[in-house]
């Protein structure tokens, strides 16, 4: 299966960056198109779920991805040319609607390798994205 178009989860921690860099020296070895997504969603606070409703978060702001992207600068710079998403939601919907939406041939996310029950408690967003994306899924680990 040719991967010509690979959407690429980033965000600002070093597990994202990690998978950022290895999506982009992948979609540079293939020639594919690249696009990334930051989505804006829930927030943990004092170990409890809950759901970002401010109403200045309903439309993400301009520089919301601008602010993700710089602070991967260094670490893993992203073309001028790549498409950008920065949906509000439940990460994995709006992940794995953005891949379909965007017609993406591979999803490339990193996973923070929780297990036992934290990752029962946390859930994890990389396992949700590989079940339910409409293409192939690769998650990297650090």
């Amino acid at each position: 299966m040719p991967f010509h178009r690979i959407l690429i989860a980033v965000d600002n921690t070093e597990v994202g960056a990690h998978a950022t860099r290895v999506g982009l020296e992948l979609a540079s070895v293939l020639a594919a198109e690249i696009a990334v997504i930051h989505v804006i969603g829930p927030s943990m606070a004092d170990g409890a779920w809950y759901a970002v409703t401010s109403p200045e978060l309903v439309e993400p702001p301009d520089d919301e991805i601008s602010q993700v992207l710089a602070g991967l600068h260094g670490r893993a710079p992203i073309p001028a040319n790549a498409a950008r998403f920065v949906p509000v939601g439940d990460p994995l919907m709006a992940i794995t609607n953005t891949a379909s939406d965007w017609q993406a041939d591979l999803v490339v996310i990193g996973s923070h390798g929780r297990d036992g029950v934290e990752r029962l408690l946390l859930g994890s967003v990389a396992e949700g994205v590989a079940r339910h994306a409409p293409c192939p899924v690769l998650i990297v680990r650090t």
